[in-house]
């Protein structure tokens, strides 16, 4: 059974830093595009951050670019979001998502088979 679990989140201050990971089971995804999405009550949910499978080629949202990092170790077939000078916007659940495997194309946080998710981790962000 495939399983990608989140961990990280907490509650921190403006301009603290807090680094998420999503520790991916039952499947080996050295071969697929890896993503990081937020969603707030009342807010379609955003792609925050994906990585193709060799790591070397990423996407930011505008919203996150020059705080947020986002890496991958494929030997441990965990994906990392390092979050850098947080604001209260940046308040959400994060998920992480994951293709089940690579066919090449674009890895967007619109690819449509990022259909492996995560549960989620609560990240806020005070001022």
């Amino acid at each position: 059974q495939v399983q990608l679990v989140e961990s990280g989140g907490g509650s921190v201050q403006a301009g603290g830093s807090l680094r998420l990971s999503c520790a991916a089971s039952g499947y080996t995804c050295s071969r697929c595009c890896m993503g990081w999405f937020r969603q707030t009550p009342g807010k379609e949910r955003e792609g925050v951050a994906t990585i193709y499978p060799g790591g070397g080629i990423t996407y930011y949202a505008d919203s996150v670019k020059g705080r947020f990092t986002i890496s991958r170790d494929n030997a441990k077939n965990t994906l990392y979001l390092q979050m850098n000078s947080l604001k209260p916007e940046d308040t959400a659940v994060y998920y992480c998502a994951a293709t089940p495997r690579w066919y090449g194309g674009s890895c967007s946080p619109s690819r449509a088979d990022l259909t492996y998710w995560g549960q989620g981790t609560q990240v806020t962000v005070s001022s």
